[in-house]
């Protein structure tokens, strides 16, 4: 190693500073960091709860047009005819348009402003939701590719309008935000199959019943519109992060633990169906899981901090994310809870721990916002090949049993990403004014 690269990399060494420990509590990247005149305004925000409540209810809709899919999914597939690979394709669009869409979102608010964008996008969602749950196979296809641009674009902005508006309380607010994503994931995926059933076995029903929450969310976001003027100067920019080797261990790390997590909100109920669970026990083995996350979502962060770096912990929540997934595969079904609950606690850690990894290997503000950008945009697009993969395996094989590859593989590949992800460095990139 010469000299010139042992200063670079002195200077990227991050030392664990009560700083870096305060930063951790706004895990919540803003979208909109490049924008200056965003920046220096001042909400103007007259019913602090009414935004609250309002920015509760979008964030319980960014998971149950994901998660209430996979307990109906035999149902839908029988009814339908669909194949499993076909199956798999339906899994995978929604999470391919996570990563698709979600460079749109600045862009986006930067000409519309970020409230009115979330205001018509709660709309499209809504439109999703109901275009799959009528109009047969074609509109189940072209509702669920709406639903994930929708969910994309939203996930992108509304952390930023979180941060802004909700400055002096970041650390609450990070909790808040994550409670309320599991508890939409949660939901959906344990009621979406009694709904059915109370509906008359009816899937449309199950699955179009989250049309509801949506508008709701809409309704209550209104007042939000409107508050804030859009066509903002881009005011920073940051280049080279498509260069730059740490920043793609980062989009790695992201992209293959969202892979094992959107399988898991695919295909787990599926998987235990097959093993001789109804689909209403699969969807609550499913939704306990998920529940379950929010314990280490809050807690991995900060434990990943008490140490040198982020290494040793993304090796021990991937463990558990894999132990877990193995066990709802091929343990006995009588230990099932306890194999659920390991896989929550696991996928929690890892969820929460590739957001802590964004704003740890980011410099500031600006490299966060376009880091977030990067890791998201070709993140979830590389973790919309894993259900896709389910599919195609589970429809050669005819069973299960064969996942486990599936599994081993994508985990490996995640801890092999967050161990050069998790070193105490910088990306080697600038955030610079225009």
């Amino acid at each position: 190693m010469n000299l010139e690269t042992e200063k670079s990399m002195s200077r990227s060494k991050i030392s664990t500073t009560p700083k870096r420990t305060a930063e951790l509590e706004e895990l919540l990247i803003d979208a909109e960091a490049d924008d200056e005149q965003v920046q220096q305004s001042h909400p103007l925000v007259r019913r602090p709860w009414l935004l609250l409540l309002g920015l509760i209810l979008v964030a319980l809709n960014l998971r149950p047009a994901l998660s209430s899919m996979a307990p109906l999914l035999s149902d839908v597939s029988k009814s339908l005819g669909l194949s499993a690979a076909q199956a798999g394709l339906l899994t995978t669009l929604p999470v391919l348009c996570l990563g698709l869409f979600a460079p749109l979102a600045p862009i986006l608010a930067r000409r519309f402003g970020a409230e009115r964008v979330v205001l018509g996008i709660l709309l499209t969602l809504a439109a999703g939701i109901i275009l799959r749950s009528n109009f047969g196979e074609i509109g189940l296809f072209a509702g669920s590719v709406l639903g994930g641009a929708s969910i994309g674009i939203i996930g992108v902005l509304l952390p930023g309008i979180v941060k802004r508006d909700f400055a002096k309380h970041a650390g609450t607010m990070t909790g808040v935000y994550t409670m309320a994503l599991c508890l939409g994931a949660a939901m959906a995926a344990g009621f979406s199959v009694p709904l059915s059933e109370h509906f008359g076995n009816s899937w449309a029903m199950g699955l179009g019943f989250w049309v509801i929450p949506a508008l709701v969310a809409a309704v209550f976001w209104l007042p939000q519109v409107g508050q804030k003027q859009g066509a903002h100067n881009v005011a920073y920019r940051v280049r080279g992060l498509l260069r730059d080797p740490l920043a793609w261990q980062v989009t790695l790390y992201m992209g293959l633990q969202s892979s094992l997590a959107y399988i898991v909100f695919g295909w787990l109920p599926s998987i235990l169906i097959g093993r001789g669970l109804t689909p209403t026990q699969a969807g609550l083995v499913l939704s306990g899981s998920v529940i379950i996350q929010l314990a280490s979502s809050l807690a991995a962060p900060w434990l990943a901090t008490r140490g040198k770096d982020q290494r040793l912990a993304i090796v021990v929540v991937m463990a558990l994310t894999l132990g877990g997934l193995f066990g709802c595969l091929y343990a006995p079904i009588e230990g099932l809870w306890g194999w659920a609950i390991l896989l929550g606690l696991g996928q929690g850690g890892t969820f929460s721990l590739a957001l802590t990894l964004i704003v740890l290997r980011s410099r500031d503000s600006h490299v966060a916002a376009n880091l977030s950008s990067m890791s998201q945009g070709f993140g979830y697009t590389l973790a919309s090949m894993g259900p896709f993969a389910v599919g195609v395996v589970h429809d050669w094989t005819g069973g299960w049993n064969a996942l486990g590859w599936i599994f081993g593989i994508i985990g490996t590949g995640a801890i092999i990403a967050g161990l050069g992800a998790g070193r105490a460095l910088h990306v080697q990139v600038q955030s610079e004014k225009i």
